[in-house]
């Protein structure tokens, strides 16, 4: 099977044993917990495809769906602004709003030349946001 189709199947699978986010209550991260880019760097010019490294301190990374204390997983916003994310729900799946249920910390992205605007999104084992969000620094890369 392929590799994406793989990932996809597991977030899949890890959403629909979770409960209804109505009956969800958000927690919060530590206090210390802090989720970064460790590359591409800000303003920087790249040239397709671009490998994102994510970081974070304070907490684990570990796949959707696995409950474990203070854990979550990765998401990444292309050109979309968190004001536009509905925190209360499950992050959909689209070109804009990446997912990385796997427990990735690396990722490789095939994107159209232009620039885009990145910031990370990390989100507990039910795809729910912490509270308050727990996210990056936005960056601005450009793709020649």
């Amino acid at each position: 099977m392929h590799k994406r189709t793989c990932t996809l199947a597991l977030a899949l699978a890890a959403l629909l044993a979770v409960p209804a986010v109505a009956d969800l209550e958000r927690i919060s991260a530590p206090e210390e917990a802090e989720v970064y880019f460790i590359s591409p760097q800000d303003g920087e010019a790249l040239s397709g495809p671009v490998t994102v490294r994510m970081g974070l301190r304070g907490m684990g990374v570990a796949p959707a769906g696995a409950d474990l204390p203070e854990t979550g997983h990765h998401h990444l916003l292309v050109n979309m602004p968190l004001e536009d994310v509905d925190l209360d729900a499950p992050l959909p799946f689209t070109d804009y709003t990446r997912h990385f249920g796997g427990g990735q910390t690396e990722a490789t992205l095939e994107l159209e030349p232009g620039e885009y605007r990145l910031q990370l999104l990390f989100m507990d084992y039910r795809h729910v946001s912490f509270d308050p969000p727990l996210v990056s620094e936005v960056i601005t890369v450009t793709l020649e």
